[in-house]
C-alpha cells in the first residue's frame, strides 16, 4: 500500500517512514505542501498524511485543492493546534480522520489502517498476470492461485520487500511493456537518489529468483538498452 507523507519536520517525517515501512507500506516524503499537491497530482496513492502547518502550502488548502480536482484519497491529518474549531475544519474540507500531535505510533497506524480499510478489502487490490497475484495492501505474491493462503489455495505466498513490491507493480500494471531503468529509479528511488543505476539489476534478480521459487509462469525480461518487461513463459 503506498503513502504520501507531507511533514516539514525533517526529524518526525524520518522516524515515521522508518516506522510504516516496517509495517509494510510504501512511502513518499515531502517537506512542504506545494510538493505534496505535485506529488498527489502526479501519481496514485491510497492514503495520504498531511501536516496542516507547512511551508509554501498548509495541509488544509493542499485538502481543498485535491478534493476540488475530485481526487478520493483518504487523508489523515496531523497537526499541534488541538482545538475542535480546527479538527472541524479538516474534517469539512474533506479529511478522514485526524491525529494531534504528540501522539503513539500504535494509534498512528491504527488510523491508517482504519482509513484505508476499504481499499484493503477490495479486490482492486489485486493485480493478476499469467499464474500469479500480488496483493497491492499486503505485498503478497501467490502463484496458480489466490493470495492470503487460504484453505484449499495450494499457493506459497511471498512477502515481498518494499522497493521489489514497487517494481514488480510497475511490471504487472504494464504487462508487456517495457519500463526503462530510469523509470524505476525515478519513481522508486527518487529524482535526488545518489543511488547506482545497477540496483535495479539487482533487485530484478532477486524478483526473477522468487518468481521461480513460487513456479510463476512469468518472467522478466530484458530488452537490451531498453529495459525490462514482464512475459508469460511459453
Amino acid at each position: 500500500m503506498r503513502l504520501l507523507l507531507a511533514e516539514d519536520e525533517k526529524e518526525l517525517s524520518d522516524a515515521l517512514v522508518a516506522v510504516l515501512k516496517h509495517n509494510n507500506y510504501s512511502v513518499d516524503a515531502v517537506y512542504n505542501g506545494q510538493d505534496a499537491l505535485d506529488f498527489l497530482e502526479a501519481a496514485e496513492y491510497d492514503g495520504a498524511i498531511l501536516d496542516i502547518m507547512m511551508p509554501r502550502v498548509d495541509g488544509i488548502t493542499v485538502l481543498k485543492k485535491i478534493r476540488a480536482q475530485g481526487n478520493p484519497v483518504p487523508v489523515l491529518m496531523l497537526t499541534a493546534k488541538a482545538g475542535v474549531d480546527d479538527k472541524v475544519e479538516g474534517l469539512d474540507s474533506g479529511a478522514n480522520d485526524y491525529l494531534g500531535k504528540p501522539f503513539a505510533m500504535k494509534e498512528l497506524l491504527a488510523r491508517i489502517r482504519a482509513m484505508t480499510r476499504k481499499i484493503t478489502e477490495s479486490n482492486d487490490n489485486l493485480l493478476q498476470y499469467g499464474n500469479i497475484t500480488l496483493n497491492r495492501a499486503t505485498f503478497e505474491l501467490t502463484a496458480g492461485g489466490m493470495t492470503g493462503g487460504g484453505e484449499g489455495s495450494g499457493s506459497e505466498v511471498l512477502r515481498l520487500a518494499n522497493k521489489e513490491f514497487q517494481m514488480l507493480e510497475m511490471l504487472m500494471s504494464n504487462p508487456g511493456q517495457i519500463i526503462s531503468t530510469e523509470r524505476f529509479m525515478e519513481k522508486i528511488w527518487g529524482y535526488d537518489s545518489e543511488t547506482e543505476m545497477n540496483v535495479v539489476w539487482v533487485y530484478v534478480s532477486y524478483l526473477r529468483k522468487k518468481l521461480t521459487s513460487i513456479q510463476a509462469n512469468v518472467e522478466i525480461k530484458a530488452a537490451r538498452n531498453q529495459g525490462y518487461f514482464l512475459e508469460v513463459r511459453k
